[in-house]
């Protein structure tokens, strides 16, 4: 079932959302040649504790891996998808690029997003992903309005990944979000038929993740049983925001 939200529930929301924004900000401002990802991990739960909110990823119980994730953020570099653990060994260099994702839970409403990073001077190829991933949420966000399909969403991510030469990855989507971290529906960024197709409808809030691989589409899970990555090696790139369904328009809940 999916829950639509009051405009009550969407201005928590939307505290929840500015606070995950103002952790990521100040982890930008961080990332650089010589930084670990565990000095990340340090800086994120400390701003999410000291802002009275509680993470919404440590502790989170997931079946297929078959614990808690157990920490505050989730940071894939490189060819890593998502869910990439911070490591003190884990010291970022010029040429990387590193996905942050993190959520934190406040006055019992989620906030989630995630930017991927460059880290000193990339490749070419590297910073055409990370802008065409990026366009890709941004254009898919302009599909949030009521009367469109989730398939608008979808399909908008598709197109202009593929059109780019880059690859959708299919394994893992984004999701709504509310009182729960991850609630009904799920959002592909592709076209699935076989899946439910709803109408977008007001008080809908969308966590849209695009995850897109500079190579093929297939992914893989290391032996950690959380790290998913591309399965041929190649880079992969993660932007996520969430979005509200409003008569007015798309209103992003993780930005100013």
């Amino acid at each position: 079932m999916i829950v639509r939200k009051t405009a009550a529930e969407l201005e928590k929301m939307r505290q929840s959302g500015l606070l995950v924004w103002k952790v990521l900000e100040a982890l930008r401002a961080l990332v650089r040649e010589g930084v670990t990802t565990q000095d990340l991990e340090v800086v994120a739960e400390r701003m999410i504790k000291d802002a009275g909110a509680r993470p919404a990823f440590k502790g989170y119980y997931v079946p297929a891996a078959g614990a808690k994730y157990p920490y505050v953020l989730c940071t894939s570099v490189n060819e890593e998808i998502v869910h990439g653990m911070p490591s003190a060994r884990r010291v970022l260099k010029s040429g990387d690029i590193v996905s942050i994702d993190t959520g934190v839970e406040l006055h019992g409403y989620y906030g989630d997003s995630a930017i991927t990073l460059p880290v000193g001077e990339i490749t070419p190829q590297a910073g055409k992903l990370l802008a065409v991933t990026r366009e890709a949420l941004e254009l898919a966000i302009d599909q949030a309005r009521p009367g469109n399909r989730l398939s608008d969403i979808c399909a908008t991510v598709q197109r202009h990944v593929e059109s780019n030469g880059f690859s959708v990855v299919r394994e893992y989507v984004g999701h709504g979000i509310g009182t729960q971290l991850h609630e009904e529906p799920q959002i592909p960024n592709y076209v699935d038929r076989r899946g439910e197709n709803p109408r977008l409808k007001e008080g809908m809030v969308l966590a849209i993740e695009p995850m897109v691989n500079a190579g093929g589409p297939e992914s893989q899970v290391l032996s950690d049983h959380w790290t998913a990555v591309a399965k041929d090696g190649s880079y992969s790139a993660h932007f996520e925001h969430c979005v509200a369904v409003t008569a007015e328009g798309p209103r992003v809940l993780t930005r100013p």
